[in-house]
């Protein structure tokens, strides 16, 4: 199910996460990225914009405090590869953005995206945004 708002807000995001929602786009997105976000929830893909993304990471940094942290989330299973394309999610990216800044195809960026996701045990790109924070591997502002 893709969701498309008016409201890119945090409370709506994660409202939408556990309802079965595996993409959210504003209604003031780009008639391509509208298409886009429709062909990668069709294709099995999940894409949260970044205007999503940063407000789901905005609530997680808020809400969560030193006694909800499980410890630092580990990236060593993952190849150099797996942990550019685990940046580019986090940074709200698609497979089709993430395939034209690596200079791979978009299916081999899908898999990059699934081994990631195996590997830490992550049920959606939602949950890799938050492994990459926990990680160390990106932070709130850069």
């Amino acid at each position: 199910m893709l969701i498309l708002t008016t409201f890119e807000e945090d409370d709506y995001v994660v409202a939408a996460l556990p309802a079965g929602a595996s993409g959210f786009i504003g209604k003031g997105a780009e008639p391509d990225d509208i298409v886009r976000a429709v062909l990668s929830v069709h294709e099995g893909g999940a894409l949260l914009s970044p205007v999503a993304t940063r407000a789901l990471i905005e609530k997680y940094v808020r809400t969560t405090g030193a006694a909800d942290v499980r410890g630092p989330v580990s990236l060593d299973a993952l190849t150099e590869r797996e942990r550019e394309v685990l940046l580019h999610v986090a940074r709200g990216r698609s497979n089709d953005e993430i395939a034209a800044q690596l200079y791979i195809s978009p299916h081999t960026a899908k898999t990059h995206v699934k081994n990631t996701m195996l590997k830490l045990g992550a049920h959606d790109r939602a949950q890799l945004v938050i492994a990459a924070y926990e990680s160390g591997l990106l932070a709130p502002g850069r």
